[in-house]
C-alpha cells in the first residue's frame, strides 16, 4: 500500500499537511539539540522492548507479529489532553481491530501507573512504560533535550527484518489531528477491498 504525500524536513503529516502543534517548532531550535527529527514515512522503525502496563515486555516485533500497529506517544498519564487522546484511541480500537490494526500507546511513566490510567479509563489496548526515553528519542518524540515528550502518531507495518514507517503525525496540545489521522488510517484500509488489512 502506498503512503505517498511530500515529505519536507520538517512536515508534520503526510498527507494532509497539517500544523497542530502550539509548542515552539523544533526547527527553530539547536539542530541535534532540542527534538530528534520525526522518523520519515518509508524509513524503518526502530524496534524496542518496553515493559506494558502489566509488567510483562512487549518489544515492537511481537506486535507486528499480529499485524499493522498505531503506536502513539504522550507526555503522561491522567493529564486532560492525554486522557482526551487515549480515549479517543479507545473510542476507535474496534474500528482499528476490524482492519486489523492494533493501538499501543507510549509516555514516560511507570507501569504502575499505566495500569490505573487504563483501569480507571476502560482502555483497551497496550501502554508501555519507556522511563528513561530511550525510545521516545528514537522515534523523534522527544522536545527540549528530551525534559518532555510530544504527542507523536505513528503507523508501523510489518515489513522484512522488522516495520516501516507507513504514515506519521504530531500535534501537541490538539486530539483532533490525531483522529484524523485514526480515521485516515482505517479508510484507506477499508479502501483496499475484501483483504481488510493495512499494508497488503
Amino acid at each position: 500500500m502506498s503512503w505517498g504525500g511530500a515529505i519536507g524536513r520538517r512536515v508534520v503529516v503526510d498527507p494532509p499537511r497539517i500544523e497542530g502543534s502550539m509548542h515552539p517548532r523544533p526547527s527553530a531550535c539547536a539542530e541535534g539539540s532540542y527534538a530528534p527529527a520525526m522518523l520519515a514515512i518509508g524509513q524503518p522503525a526502530p524496534d524496542f522492548s518496553l515493559v506494558d502496563d502489566t509488567g510483562a515486555t512487549v518489544t515492537l516485533g511481537s506486535l507486528l507479529a499480529a499485524g499493522p500497529v498505531v503506536l502513539y506517544f504522550y507526555p503522561a498519564d491522567f493529564t486532560p489532553v492525554c486522557t482526551a487522546q487515549a480515549c479517543m484511541f479507545r473510542d476507535w480500537t474496534q474500528e482499528l481491530a476490524a482492519v486489523g490494526v492494533r493501538v499501543v500507546g507510549i509516555s514516560p511513566q511507570g507501569a504502575a501507573s499505566k495500569q490505573k490510567f487504563k483501569d480507571k479509563h476502560t482502555l483497551g489496548f497496550t501502554l508501555l512504560a519507556d522511563p528513561e526515553k530511550k525510545v521516545i528519542r528514537a522515534y523523534g518524540a522527544a522536545f527540549l533535550l528530551g525534559l518532555f515528550t510530544r504527542r507523536v502518531t505513528y503507523l508501523i507495518e510489518p515489513a522484512p527484518g522488522g516495520g516501516v514507517i507507513a504514515d506519521r503525525v504530531v500535534a501537541d496540545l490538539s486530539v483532533g489531528p490525531h483522529r484524523a489521522f485514526v480515521e485516515r488510517v482505517v479508510k484507506r484500509a477499508v479502501g483496499q477491498g475484501s483483504s481488510g488489512a493495512v499494508g497488503q
